[in-house]
């Protein structure tokens, strides 16, 4: 009798294990929140293609763009739990917009699994090559000259960058004017040909234009300066203390998805994070590659999501 309960459970285990391994056995869908050419795109493509590589799976990246990236994640909460359907959240559709859009009724800790952090990036404020604006300084002592003749752009209302772009006005108590646009892309083709003053972007969105010098970057919101732009001053280094705001990206998976599914696709993006040339890859497009548990990435969004809600209510911004 002992003999063939061990029988029965070694198959048993020998039937679990070849389910995992089984996974992925079809293509997995990755909703990208955000207009083709962005710095959202070009990173969930980015780690799209290198996990195709290396594990040897296939995913199929769609981009799924609106409403400051709520329509895509709306789209991931209401897709089935299977393991299939995955999509690259950041600070900007996860922790800020469900306190800015009225329309917005998905809670990213509840209706969402924390999968993998993929990376964090700084904001970057920048203007055309050829403007008038070579510091920061002029865009405030312009600003405080002629109030509200000034305009920035930025990938939408509600985004991180958006509230940037906000908070920084307030901290320099100068009044320019937001212009949103639907996606970073249509926003870059408006600065550099100076239909707009300023451009509030993240790095990875940027970093091309940068570094072609059609761009010039005046400063970061970060903490601590860019790796990726070193030469660029942070806000907080220009005289407004305290000024930190950046933006994370990662793989999100719809709640009720199996545990071990997205362990598996958590071991499999931290392998990747872990290689040399995935995170110079990532680097060069102005990003810092950081990789989390499962655990700790839903700490972090829940964290951000509760300290977020304060900092938008502060701003007093809304979108309808």
């Amino acid at each position: 009798m002992f003999r063939k309960f061990l029988a029965v459970a070694a198959l048993a285990m020998a039937a679990t294990g070849a389910h995992a391994q089984a996974y992925p056995s079809k293509p997995i869908r990755l909703l990208i929140p955000f207009p083709p050419g962005g710095g959202t795109d070009i990173l969930s493509r980015l780690i799209a293609n290198k996990l195709g590589e290396a594990e040897k799976w296939t995913i199929v990246s769609e981009n799924r763009a609106g409403a400051g990236g709520t329509i895509g994640i709306a789209a991931a909460v209401r897709a089935a739990p299977n393991g299939y359907e995955m999509v690259m959240g950041q600070k900007d559709n996860l922790v800020v917009a469900p306190w800015l859009y009225k329309s917005v009724t998905y809670d990213p800790t509840r209706d969402l699994v924390a999968v993998a952090h993929i990376g964090y990036t700084p904001i970057v404020i920048v203007t055309q090559a050829s403007s008038r604006f070579k510091t920061l300084a002029d865009v405030v002592a312009a600003a405080k000259a002629a109030p509200g003749s000034i305009t920035y752009g930025s990938p939408g209302s509600g985004t991180t960058i958006h509230l940037a772009g906000e908070i920084f006005k307030d901290a320099a108590k100068i009044d320019i004017r937001h212009i949103p646009y639907k996606g970073s892309n249509a926003a870059m083709m408006d600065v550099l040909a100076g239909n707009v003053d300023l451009m509030v972007s993240s790095v990875p969105s940027a970093m091309a234009q940068i570094q072609s010098g059609k761009l010039r970057p005046l400063a970061v919101t970060s903490a601590r300066r860019s790796t990726s732009l070193p030469d660029v001053p942070t806000i907080a280094e220009l005289g407004y203390k305290g000024f930190d705001v950046s933006t994370w990206y990662g793989l999100f998976m719809p709640a009720g998805t199996p545990r071990e599914i997205g362990a598996t696709v958590n071991t499999a993006v931290n392998r990747l994070l872990a290689m040399p040339e995935t995170r110079e890859a990532i680097h060069a497009q102005g990003a810092e590659a950081q990789a989390m548990s499962a655990e700790q990435f839903a700490e972090l969004l829940k964290t951000d999501y509760q300290k977020w809600k304060g900092i938008v209510q502060a701003t007093g911004v809304t979108v309808e």
